[in-house]
């Protein structure tokens, strides 16, 4: 039987030309798409190094600026006698003019350390509040942080914590902050800086036209750019210790450095477009290189589907309706080389010849069936003729003429039917009648000893079944159950089978005898001929070749054994026989 032609195969000769194609070109385009991304992953490593220096080093300068304001702070604490007479109140009047002075110190002070916007003092034992500022903040601004810091110093002296030892980032209304504050026993001194400040000298950076530099705080939200962020899509939760692309379709890398004063980290955003484009050219040649292989290798596959495996498949396809059986198959005549259009000629010239023979012995083979069909349906007739005449000896011997009148003309209706039996089919009516005037003789022949019912719809009685298959197994549950039980009950039941894609009648006849012995249901269920000691039997052997010849594999004959006792046999047959 021949495979489907479109069913992969790896000894195919299709699969064996693409694979040689794509051994050949395949390699080729893997090395121009490697190297394509090692140039690109090079300029990768160069700009980021590059940015990252730059970010490194303005990072550097903004942690030396808060480190220099941690210095400032923290000698405020240790050497300023003015915060020390706040804190020891020697008296009110010292007070005062210490105040005074650690007012104007602070706002000289402040004018010399640009990278903070402003410093404050709060001295605990007369809540002195001491403030200085640089002279770019608004007063709103002030004002709002002026607010947090006093709640900020009160939730501190009721709670005793003491602030973080580093710059720490504040979110107040919509600006962004970073604080220091430190605490001496009597007093808090501290400094902030808005963010936005610390951004304006990141402009300088050429990032490119959508390309951005942004603080973010601890947890990598954005404290300026925050909607530009969104909109593009950027993920800052990455690892800044190594550069990362993202944004839609990564359109932008993403190198940062993180402070080491405080909780907040610098990022930039350089669009990899403006990365890449001194490399355009070789993108270009890069892209459209594996695309015109793959452009080649496409061209290359229609040339030999056109050339050599189209006729293949034309070929494959007509073995294939041929192995199915169907012999007028023939490969059509289509425009192809030389070679296959000989092979196509003499193939089908040799159908032709194979189909001829083929006829020949076809016919040969019906004509060997039909005398087979009549030899097994002439089987019977040898062995109930001689039961029929044992009967009729019986009944002379007892002398009831009523009765003997009474066989032979059930005798006779059973003969001339039977004579009808070289018949291939015959209606249900006339079968059921037949096995009604056959189970009459067996009636006669073991005198209340059997019962018989018989069940059948009247739609039904017109379909056409094989003559005597429901008398072989009738005489087989006579044969094994009547002699041995004091009375058995025999019913044949005739119904309609939906069960199937199409509708089949089913013919079951079931007996209270003793059923069939295992060993012998096993070989019968396996198809072979039955011999016991008293020779061999071959009426379900019979209707079973028959039912072969007849219906070929459309038939079913099923046989088992009934609960609690006797032997049951189920036929489902076509309603329309094999022509």
């Amino acid at each position: 039987m021949y495979g489907n032609p479109a069913q992969f195969s790896w000894n195919s000769i299709r699969l064996k030309l693409v694979i040689g194609l794509l051994l050949i070109t395949l390699p080729t385009v893997s090395f121009l798409i490697y190297n394509n991304n090692y140039a690109i992953e090079v300029v990768h490593n160069q700009v980021a190094e590059s940015n990252r220096h730059l970010i490194s080093m303005y990072m550097s300068q903004i942690d030396n600026g808060l480190n220099d304001v941690d210095k400032y702070l923290t000698n405020l604490i240790v050497n300023d006698k003015d915060l020390q007479e706040l804190e020891f109140r020697h008296s009110e009047q010292d007070r005062i003019l210490a105040k005074v002075r650690l007012d104007n110190k602070v706002k000289v002070d402040i004018a010399t350390l640009p990278s903070v916007d402003s410093f404050f003092i709060y001295s605990i034992p007369r809540q002195d509040y001491i403030e200085a500022f640089q002279d770019s903040e608004s007063l709103s601004e002030r004002e709002e942080v002026r607010g947090y810091i006093q709640r900020l110093l009160l939730e501190m002296q009721q709670t005793g914590e003491l602030m973080n030892r580093q710059w720490y980032v504040q979110t107040i209304g919509q600006n962004h902050y970073l604080f220091r504050v430190l605490q001496t026993s009597e007093a808090y001194v501290g400094a902030w800086v808005n963010v936005e400040k610390l951004s304006i000298p990141l402009n300088l950076l050429n990032l490119g036209e959508k390309g951005l530099s942004l603080f973010t705080d601890e947890h990598r939200e954005p404290m300026t750019h925050a909607e530009a962020v969104r909109e593009l899509g950027v993920d800052l939760t990455g690892d800044l210790r190594h550069y990362y692309l993202s944004g839609r379709d990564d359109a932008f890398l993403v190198v940062g450095e993180s402070s080491s004063k405080g909780n907040f980290s610098l990022v930039a955003l350089i669009p990899d477009r403006q990365i890449l484009e001194n490399l355009t050219y070789l993108r270009k040649i890069a892209l459209l290189t594996p695309i015109g292989a793959l452009v080649l290798v496409g061209l290359s596959l229609i040339l030999l589907r056109n050339m050599v495996l189209k006729p293949l498949n034309r070929i494959l396809a007509a073995m294939k309706r041929i192995g199915q059986g169907n012999l007028n198959a023939r490969i059509e005549p289509h425009p192809s080389s030389d070679e296959f259009q000989l092979v196509n000629e003499t193939f089908n010239h040799m159908i032709d010849q194979v189909r001829e023979l083929r006829i020949a012995v076809y016919e040969e083979q019906l004509s060997k069936q039909k005398a087979e069909l009549q030899h097994l349906q002439l089987q019977i007739n040898p062995h109930f003729f001689m039961n029929s005449l044992n009967i009729i000896y019986n009944l002379a011997l007892v002398k009831n003429f009523e009765l003997i009148q009474e066989m032979a003309l059930s005798l006779v209706q059973y003969f001339r039917y039977m004579f009808r039996s070289n018949l291939t089919f015959v209606p249900l009516r006339d079968e059921l009648q037949h096995i009604r005037n056959y189970i009459r003789i067996q009636q006669l022949r073991f005198p209340g000893k059997l019962e018989f019912g018989l069940s059948a719809p009247d739609y039904l009685l017109d379909v056409r079944i094989p003559p005597l298959f429901i008398q072989t197994f009738a005489e087989n549950s006579i044969k094994h159950a009547a002699s041995s039980n004091p009375a058995i009950g025999l019913s044949v039941r005739i119904d309609l089978d939906d069960s199937g894609p199409e509708p089949r009648l089913s013919v079951k006849i079931l007996d209270t005898g003793p059923g069939f012995a295992e060993e012998i249901l096993v070989q019968l269920r396996a198809g072979k001929r039955i011999e016991d000691e008293q020779g061999e039997h071959i009426g379900i052997w019979n209707v079973r070749q028959r039912l072969s010849l007849l219906y070929g594999g459309q038939a079913i004959l099923s046989l088992s054994n009934a609960e609690p006792t006797g032997a049951a046999v189920e036929m489902l047959l076509p309603l329309a026989p094999q022509s």
